[in-house]
């Protein structure tokens, strides 16, 4: 478990790249571990987070219609539920391998779970991949591509001290200083029995 989060990473990354290979939100994933792997599940997780980012592109176009934007704003929903289950898929995983660990007496519990720092993380691969092509623009203005490098650096920065957390957070829960629960997120929005407008419509 050394090191996982720079692991993950270098997934995320091959799985943006992949994703602009054919640069469609319909094309299919291009994931190549083993199904049932845990690096299965994280190209899976920016793959579904690459096409989202592009979706949400989409329906910010001022001129797009607006059944075609509610149609993709239903699916950009179904995503957001698709990505907050296989976060919590990774939290399971760590909750498993972790399970013969007994935490010490004074152990504290983090803020946030690992799976939801990786979600981050996962988010972050994206954001530098896009910053790094606007800031290497050649039909934009001097000042757009310096603005954006000077982005690029920190976003840059930002993955060094994250996946540096991350890393230590998952030490820290392997030696017992820190331990973890597993929070379902419980979103009422999508489920017909908790959201009011879904369950008065079927009254």
């Amino acid at each position: 478990m050394n090191h996982f989060a720079s692991h993950a990473y270098g997934i995320f990354e091959r799985a943006t790249a992949d994703y602009h290979i054919a640069d469609n939100v319909d094309a299919p994933s291009r994931n190549p571990y083993t199904p049932g792997s845990i690096e299965h599940t994280l190209y899976a997780k920016c793959h579904i987070d690459a096409v989202q980012w592009h979706l949400e592109d989409i329906i910010r176009d001022p001129a797009i219609d607006p059944v075609e934007a509610l149609a993709l704003k239903r699916r950009i929903d179904r995503s957001n539920q698709e990505r907050t289950d296989m976060v919590e898929e990774f939290d399971t995983y760590f909750r498993d391998y972790y399970a013969a660990v007994t935490p010490a007496p004074d152990a504290t519990i983090n803020t946030e779970s690992p799976a939801w720092a990786l979600d981050r993380l996962s988010i972050l691969a994206l954001k530098i991949y896009h910053m790094a092509a606007e800031a290497a623009r050649t039909d934009a203005s001097d000042a757009h591509r310096e603005r954006c490098a000077a982005r690029l650096a920190v976003l840059r920065e930002q993955r060094a001290d994250l996946t540096q957390a991350i890393d230590t957070l998952l030490a820290d829960i392997a030696a017992g200083r820190k331990y973890m629960k597993v929070y379902r997120q419980m979103k009422m929005y999508n489920d017909a029995d908790t959201n009011p407008v879904l369950y008065a419509a079927t009254k």
